[in-house]
């Protein structure tokens, strides 16, 4: 029998407790790659009507949040943050790319200088860490993505105000005006 969603973040809670700190996101990693692979997991989570954007745990606990993302088509995001809270992204199938970046000076104020890109495939996952930007690109026509979040990041976004989304001005990315 495969993971269920309550092992999974019972999983990921043991985790995080053992292991606090970047540890702790890297071993979420690699319990997150097993799921990603483990078909029974993906066929009870997953099917063609998985919205583009569904939570499905949120721990009472600890308060992360594991969400399914079902990508169909172009879908990509400007270069952003997490405010104070972290990120694990995981593929189970698709594509998707992540650009990060670097905060430089100049004359008009900081502005966002690409740092790298990686492109996750199938059964891997990577961790952001709270103030990494990045943005993230689906390369492929359809993407099962898995993204485990420290808090419910939309609260963190329309709430509490504390991500950093930036927006291209002459070809280069400065911070949104909120």
């Amino acid at each position: 029998m495969g993971y269920t969603v309550a092992q999974l973040g019972s999983d990921f809670r043991a985790a995080l407790k053992a292991h606090p700190g970047p540890a702790g996101r890297e071993k979420v990693c690699e319990i997150l790659k097993k799921a990603l692979v483990d078909k029974d997991f993906v066929k009870a989570n997953f099917d063609d009507n998985t919205p583009e954007r569904k939570i499905l745990y949120e721990d009472p606990e600890l308060g992360f949040c594991i969400l399914a993302h079902h990508y169909r088509g172009a879908k990509e995001s400007t270069p952003h943050d997490h405010g104070r809270a972290w990120v694990v992204y995981g593929v189970q199938s698709g594509a998707l790319e992540i650009g990060t970046y670097v905060r430089v000076e100049d004359s008009r104020g900081q502005k966002l200088v690409r740092r790298e890109t990686v492109v996750l495939r199938p059964g891997e996952a990577s961790a952001y860490l709270p103030g990494d930007i990045h943005d993230t690109r689906c390369l492929t026509e359809n993407a099962l993505v898995f993204r485990f979040t420290e808090r419910d990041l939309r609260h963190e976004d329309q709430v509490e105000r504390r991500v950093t989304r930036f927006v291209e001005q002459g070809g280069e990315w400065f911070a949104a005006v909120r």
